[in-house]
């Protein structure tokens, strides 16, 4: 029987955001004029974390930080958001860091992260929040932590009978097993494309697509597909779930992050898989009208007037 109880696990990483907005990136040895600057909180993990908690969720997040003002920064922030820390403090590295380049015409963007301490997540760090994951409704996860971590966090929640989504983001070869832990797999176009080989540019190519991970034991696929929305695709289901516009585009970071968060809180209270995908869609269309990855992340009620709104 599937748990509706409202609570979701969150494994990934935190990073210390550091946004530049620019006319465009620079070339190599070349200094540009920026725009603007921020340092917000981000990590997927993070990000999805502080969405899911925003959107209604009670939330758990397993990760690894510094001894420093980032990782002090954090904690000070997930408890802001009532989100539960499961965090292991490493004293050789330090917390991680991205570094984001945002178009200031477009909102488009482009980005280094280097995880620091969270690189050194694994399966033994995940066992210790064992009970969390298991207690969960829902358990995410995604690639920036090792792939060892996320295997094991799948592991331990499909034995619980918690659901599970992973967000093969950004994409890294994977141990294959993961596929048949993955209730819900989310890539967009281009890490699918890199998971099965076809180049989504028709939604028979998403299909496509989507057929490939079922074979390869993916319960669901969820394919976001940016302004077309999203595909999600099953044996006995293949619904396209529009795109949701709440106004003019600022900034697409956190965007999936914030489609994979809403659609895991939704999942988590007992919301069907489509209209769990469409309280996801939602969720990332109020998010990319706000700058920031985990700031622009909205509310269960702007969410809900959203949807009810179209």
């Amino acid at each position: 029987m599937t748990k509706t109880n409202n609570h979701v696990a969150v494994l990934g990483i935190f990073a210390a955001d550091l946004t530049f907005r620019a006319e465009r990136m620079p070339k190599p040895g070349e200094t540009l004029p920026g725009s603007g600057f921020a340092l917000s909180l981000g990590g997927k993990g993070s990000n999805q974390a502080i969405a899911a908690a925003r959107a209604g969720a009670d939330v758990t997040f397993i990760s690894r930080i510094g001894q420093d003002a980032f990782g002090d920064n954090a904690l000070a922030a997930w408890a802001a958001d009532g989100v539960t820390a499961r965090v292991v403090r490493s004293q050789s590295e330090p917390t991680g860091a991205a570094f984001i380049f945002v178009d200031q015409a477009t909102g488009e963007n482009a980005i280094i992260v280097y995880p620091g301490a969270a690189l050194l997540l694994s399966p033994d760090d995940v066992e210790m929040a064992r009970a969390a994951i298991e207690a969960a409704s829902v358990f995410v996860t995604q690639l920036e932590q090792p792939v060892p971590a996320a295997r094991r966090g799948l592991e331990i929640a499909r034995a619980a009978g918690t659901t599970t989504i992973f967000n093969p983001a950004p994409f890294v070869p994977f141990d294959p097993a993961i596929y048949g832990l993955s209730d819900y797999m989310t890539p967009n176009e281009t890490e699918a494309a890199a998971m099965t080989g076809i180049v989504i540019r028709t939604l028979d190519d998403a299909r496509a697509a989507g057929d490939v991970l079922l074979e390869r034991g993916v319960g669901t696929a969820l394919i976001t597909l940016g302004e077309k929305g999203a595909l999600l695709h099953s044996k006995g289901l293949s619904e396209v779930v529009p795109a949701f516009s709440a106004g003019p585009v600022v900034e697409t970071t956190g965007a999936g992050d914030a489609f994979n968060a809403g659609f895991a809180a939704a999942l988590a209270r007992g919301v069907p898989p489509l209209d769990a995908a469409r309280f996801g869609s939602a969720t990332a269309g109020l998010s990319v009208t706000r700058a920031g990855a985990a700031p622009s992340m909205p509310k269960l009620a702007e969410i809900m007037t959203l949807l009810g709104a179209q």
